[in-house]
Order: structure tokens, then sequence, then C-alpha cells
């Protein structure tokens, strides 16, 4: 099988978990061509199943994504564009997304984990953010999202000096949500993430669109909320000391 054919993203649906994975050994999971224009081509997709309630992103083997592997280019291509709009279709899910992350998560892949909503590594993850090696400007979607995850002053730590970091400091930087041992990073998403699908999904979709920016939803969310009677399920299963039964889901349209 020649490297091309290796590189792909793959995704599985199981028990209310869509996880993607980034998969290009050869190369460290480096994203080509193919593979930045799929992912949001895939994501759509995904957003609207409603067995889906939370998105996993993680690389095949013991890394996430050590960028863009810019030889698969041809040279009418422009790389940024191709990873601002995989960065930007990753955002807009509108569901919970989780980065899993082992070993290099450098370049692009550390674009497309700040695209996610939490992040989740394990000990020996390495980060970095290097277009100031290659005398490339960052784009300023990408620049602005990076600031919002770690502060204006790691951003501009990590765009100076292009150097990498380890999984301690991006977890001191706000990069990362948790840090895990070796070995164990699988169980803990995998428990997180079954708890995130017993939660109201309601309020998940609400709090995503605020904490992202949104200013002019609160009437909609207000409108959903009375609709869907999960507050009142909500509030019912915590007096009976039971688990709850939400029942609101996104409409197909996603509004």
């Amino acid at each position: 099988m020649d490297h091309a054919e290796e590189a792909a993203l793959h995704h599985t649906v199981a028990d209310g978990v869509a996880t993607v994975t980034i998969s290009h050994p050869a190369k460290r999971n480096a994203m080509t061509a193919a593979m930045w224009r799929a992912l949001p081509e895939l994501l759509p997709g995904l957003a609207a199943d409603p067995a889906v309630r939370v998105l996993v992103l993680t690389g095949a083997g013991a890394t996430f994504c050590a960028g863009a592997d810019i030889s698969s280019l041809t040279g009418d291509e422009d790389p940024q564009a191709l990873a601002v709009a995989a960065e930007e279709a990753l955002a807009a899910f509108p569901k919970p997304t989780v980065a899993a992350i082992r070993g290099f998560c450098v370049g692009g892949g550390s674009q497309l984990a700040a695209a996610c909503d939490l992040r989740f590594a394990e000990e020996g993850a390495r980060f970095g953010v290097t277009p100031a090696r290659l005398g490339i400007v960052y784009p300023a979607s990408s620049t602005r999202r990076l600031a919002s995850v770690v502060g204006p002053a790691w951003a501009k730590y990590l765009l100076y000096s292009a150097e990498l970091i380890g999984a301690r400091t991006a977890l001191r930087a706000g990069f990362l949500h948790e840090l895990l041992p070796a070995g164990e990073l699988e169980e803990r998403v995998a428990g997180f993430t079954r708890i995130l699908t017993s939660r109201s999904a309601l309020t998940q979709a609400a709090a995503k669109e605020f904490a992202d920016g949104r200013t002019d939803r609160d009437a909609h969310w207000s409108g959903q909320a009375a609709a869907s009677g999960d507050t009142a399920e909500g509030v019912a299963a915590f007096l009976e000391r039971r688990d709850p039964v939400f029942s609101w889901r996104p409409a197909p349209s996603g509004t």
C-alpha cells in the first residue's frame, strides 16, 4: 500500500460518540490536501446524525497530528486555506467536541485541537504552532482562536518562538483541560464522553453558542427550553433521585 492510500480520515459511531481518526502513519498523521478537504465534507453528516451526541478527534497510533503534509499539495492549492476551512468546520460543529491527544500535536494538528471544545492529552505529548519556522503569516482567525484558548501572552509565546512545549506546560498554559498518565487517555475520554452523552443536549447546544460568542440567541434557546420539557424532567429526576431522560434533540436543519 502506498502512502497516499494510507492517508485518510476514518470515523466510527458508537454509544452516542462519533470518533474521527487522523491516519497517515508514514508521516506522523500529517494531513494531506485530501484529508483537509475531507473533514468539512464529513462533519455535516455527523452533525445531522441523531445518534451522535459527541465528537472525538484523535490520531492513529502514538501521535495526534504532525501538521500538514506539504508534499501532497498541488501547485495551485493554498495549504492555509485548506487548513482554515477544516478548522472552521470543526469549530462550527454544533455538538461537544473533544481532542484526544497522544504524541505530536503540531502546526495544523494544534490548529485542529484548538478548534475542539475540549482537549485531553497523555503524558509525553508535544505541542507547537510553527509558522515562524517557515516565514508564514498565521491566519487571523486561527490566531484569534489560539488566543481565546490560551490567552494572548501564551499565543504570542507559541507563535513568536515556534518552539514545541511539553504536555505539562500545555496544561499550565490552558491549552489542555486534562493530562493523563501514559496508557490512560482512552479510558478517561470514554468515561468523560459517557458523562457528556448523559447530560442535556439542550444545555450543551446553547452553552456552546453562548461560549463561542453568539449574542442574539437568548430568545431562541429560551423557547427551545420551554417547548422541550427538559427542565421539568431534570427537576423531577433530581427530586425523585433518578437519572433524567432528556428528550430535546436539534432540528435536522440545526436551528
